[in-house]
């Protein structure tokens, strides 16, 4: 097996290092993580964190999944709070949206695909 096509890390860790993105294409080519068909960030928040503005003209698919914690996702018309871990939600393109952290919260978000030009201010 080659070494450099195996990438064996820590979420909590390795989220820390790139604002909680773990996958996608903004890492660099010769990295196993590199993706440009799907993003997957490790997301730890305190409680009251919240996105500081909606995302909107959204191009992805989105699965958001509450490991621990509470926390609301914010869509057009439609508030989702996750509450039990394992509670998921999901949207798709042209889906706006945003989020609050109601607990200290640990989410996994998986989007896809890797889309150039989203980071958020």
């Amino acid at each position: 097996m080659n070494d450099d096509q195996v990438y064996v890390g820590n979420a909590g860790k390795d989220a820390a290092l790139d604002r909680g993105w773990l996958l996608g294409h903004f890492k660099d080519a010769g990295d196993p993580r590199h993706s440009d068909a799907v993003e997957i960030k490790w997301g730890v928040h305190p409680r009251g964190d919240e996105r500081a503005r909606w995302v909107t003209g959204e191009e992805r698919t989105a699965l958001l999944v509450l490991i621990s914690g509470r926390f609301r996702v914010e869509l057009p018309g439609r508030t989702v709070t996750l509450a039990e871990q394992g509670d998921y939600v999901v949207w798709g393109k042209g889906v706006d949206h945003s989020w609050h952290a109601e607990e200290e919260s640990v989410v996994l978000t998986v989007r896809w695909p890797s889309v150039p030009g989203y980071r958020a201010p």
